[in-house]
């Protein structure tokens, strides 16, 4: 039997209660909704091995910021988006010592359109190692932060989680951001979330394409993940727009990935949003106007 292929917790959980009959009670994860900056915020929590198994997430945190009005381009929110996403990313970094090393690792394919938010995102991060290690005396209140854009294994004959890996063993980071596409159930939501989540990522899990994991256990540091959702499996989508219970067998489509046919600028507003949001967390004496001069 096919099931609806998404990598948001939200939905996730959203699938339990339709095949539940509407019960919203589920055992072993918590859910609130709420806004930052005027944006809504959907959290789910999952507390023990009755949640992993309903949802079919590790245990954590998963964090959906809807961010309406990106894509019209509604005035002032580019600039709440960024500080929402900061202030979400550094609930979950509370842990990590204020000074430590944070490596943010962007995965995907830079060539492939969909998959590009990671290699996006990481040109759009400050990265302030360098500058901390040799200039101490001008940049020595910054946290030091490093990025790297982990492509795919059919580009580099790596997996992205053995570059990942490496250089952790190699700078030893207090923690590790990854960033990658997702794939969701529904159309209202491509392009317009994101989750962070304290479990970790999977590389290509958006496509079913699983490869070694981010997680603490494999990399050793704590991994926060930021993913966006740009593709919808094509027998999800059909699913949904049928009323059906389950996918239905497209045959030769059973493969097909849908996205907006607007995805190159929605790819690079989401990027710009993420590396700002990443960076505005990372570095919270810096403000907004600051961090546009810097990167620009």
């Amino acid at each position: 039997m096919r099931i609806r292929r998404t990598d948001l917790a939200l939905e996730a959980r959203e699938l339990w209660q339709e095949q539940a009959g509407g019960l919203t009670a589920l055992p072993g994860v918590e859910a609130r909704d709420s806004f930052r900056e005027g944006l809504p915020v959907n959290t789910v929590r999952v507390l023990d091995e009755e949640g992993e198994r309903a949802l079919g997430k590790p245990r954590g945190s998963y964090v959906t910021l809807t961010l309406e009005g990106l894509a019209s381009r509604e005035e002032g929110i580019f600039q709440r988006a960024v500080q929402a996403l900061a202030q979400e990313l550094s609930g979950l970094m509370a842990g990590v010592p204020r000074n430590g090393l944070v490596l943010v690792a962007g995965l995907g394919n830079r060539a492939i359109t969909p998959d590009a938010i990671g290699p996006k995102v990481h040109q759009n991060v400050l990265v302030t190692r360098h500058l901390v290690r040799q200039m101490p005396e001008h940049f020595g209140a910054l946290r030091p932060v490093a990025s790297l854009a982990a492509e795919v294994m059919g580009t580099t004959g790596l997996e992205s989680g053995e570059v990942v890996r490496a250089v952790c063993e190699k700078v030893n980071p207090a923690c590790v951001v990854a960033v990658d596409a997702l794939a969701s159930r529904s159309l209202k939501r491509l392009c317009r979330t994101i989750q962070l989540s304290d479990t970790g990522i999977t590389p290509g899990s958006g496509v079913g394409n699983h490869r070694m994991g981010l997680t603490r256990e494999s990399l050793g540091v704590p991994v926060v993940a930021l993913g966006v959702p740009t593709v919808v499996d094509g027998a999800t989508l059909a699913a949904d727009l049928l009323g059906a219970d389950h996918p239905p067998d497209l045959g030769e489509g059973r493969d097909l990935l849908v996205t907006p046919k607007d995805i190159d600028s929605q790819v690079d507003d989401l990027s710009k949003v993420i590396g700002y949001g990443i960076s505005m967390a990372l570095q919270p004496g810096i403000s907004l106007e600051e961090l546009e001069l810097l990167l620009s």
